[in-house]
């Protein structure tokens, strides 16, 4: 399809791309519009491309206080995301970077190779205290610049060598590549994976998230962990009111079947340039029904496209957030999902030993 969206170039094509724009980041203090210079000379079609460019990683762990997550540290192995998700609370991050959280997002990318290094020195620092590292909250480590970049391959190399603890998130087939650690690394209570579902109709997944694993391929990811021991737990992130949420038990009861042992869902987000971005994506493949969507969407954030206050930004308020809420538990407890996982074993973590130290007496 050939975007007219004035913030592209003419001629530019998009193909498998969530975002129909590229608006500048709030930050910036310049706005861009492309036009025709009036030399009525054909342009020739240029198809928007991903780009990668390379970071030399600084830190490797961010650490957080919010009340709404079960952990206080992550790793972000990659800035922007390819899978292209519409709904991706995490494009207004782009803006940071002077890049748009439109198609930027998810074609200017940014892998940060030699993060292992940094991390290794981070966990070997005396006032270190062992805790949950979280992989995937932000942006997808297993997008398919990994087949090359190998980024998280690398984060799970020295976590495996350290005995360290991690939860990682994915919509990425690629996790399956890196059984060889992610396997051993559950056996001794030290990893536990979430693979995120969001429809199991491909035509809605194709439209609202274009490169990811198809539906039936994301169950398929959840059947092959369990089958290695791995812990999975079946996120329904996010439900999207009017579009998806009736599709709360089925994505359950498949994921259950699958072999997912555990389950949790969070209602549709639209922080900042999100909310935009998705209505205009509505308007272009649901017109039908986008009134509906965007009028769920603000009875759940008290009349707001978004409310980002702790204890309601994941799941919302009011009657449906309770409904659905009620809708969740009962087909967990039918289903047979376990309440709560066998907790991270934090007590194994020890630094390898490096060439020259002088060994242990004990």
């Amino acid at each position: 399809m050939q975007s007219r969206d004035p913030t592209l170039k003419p001629g530019q094509r998009l193909r498998a791309r969530g975002a129909g724009s590229n608006a500048s980041g709030r930050f910036e203090t310049e706005r861009r519009e492309a036009f025709a210079d009036g030399w009525e000379m054909a342009e020739e079609e240029r198809l928007v491309r991903t780009e990668v460019r390379l970071e030399v990683p600084r830190s490797a762990i961010s650490y957080n206080r919010s009340p709404d997550l079960p952990f206080d540290r992550s790793i972000n192995p990659y800035r922007g995301c390819e899978h292209g998700c519409i709904y991706c609370f995490a494009r207004p991050s782009h803006a940071f970077l002077n890049l748009s959280p439109g198609l930027d997002f998810e074609t200017k990318l940014i892998a940060r190779p030699g993060i292992g290094r940094v991390l290794e020195t981070e966990l070997r620092a005396k006032s270190y205290v062992c805790a949950v590292l979280s992989i995937g909250t932000n942006t997808d480590p297993y997008q398919p610049c990994e087949a090359e970049y190998r980024v998280m391959r690398e984060v799970l190399e020295v976590l495996a060598a350290f005995r360290h603890p991690v939860a990682i998130t994915t919509k990425g087939t690629l996790v399956e590549r890196d059984l060889d650690l992610i396997a051993p690394m559950a056996a001794a209570g030290l990893c536990r994976v979430g693979v995120s579902v969001t429809t199991l109709d491909p035509d809605l997944s194709r439209k609202m998230e274009p490169r990811v694993a198809a539906p039936a391929r994301r169950l398929e990811v959840i059947r092959r962990l369990s089958a290695a021991g791995v812990p999975v737990r079946a996120m329904i992130a996010p439900l999207v009111p009017g579009l998806s949420d009736h599709e709360l038990e089925p994505l359950m009861e498949a994921a259950r079947a699958a072999g997912a042992q555990a389950a949790s869902f969070i209602s549709l987000r639209l922080p900042r340039e999100v909310s935009g971005l998705f209505q205009d994506w509505l308007a272009a493949h649901y017109p039908d029904r986008a009134a509906k969507v965007m009028g769920r969407v603000r009875e759940l954030h008290g009349g707001r496209d978004y409310d980002p206050a702790f204890g309601k930004r994941m799941r919302g308020e009011g009657l449906w957030a309770d409904l659905m809420a009620q809708r969740f538990a009962r087909a967990a407890a039918r289903l047979g999902f376990e309440q709560r996982l066998a907790p991270f074993r934090t007590d194994l973590f020890r630094p390898p030993p490096r060439a020259g130290d002088q060994l242990s007496l004990f």
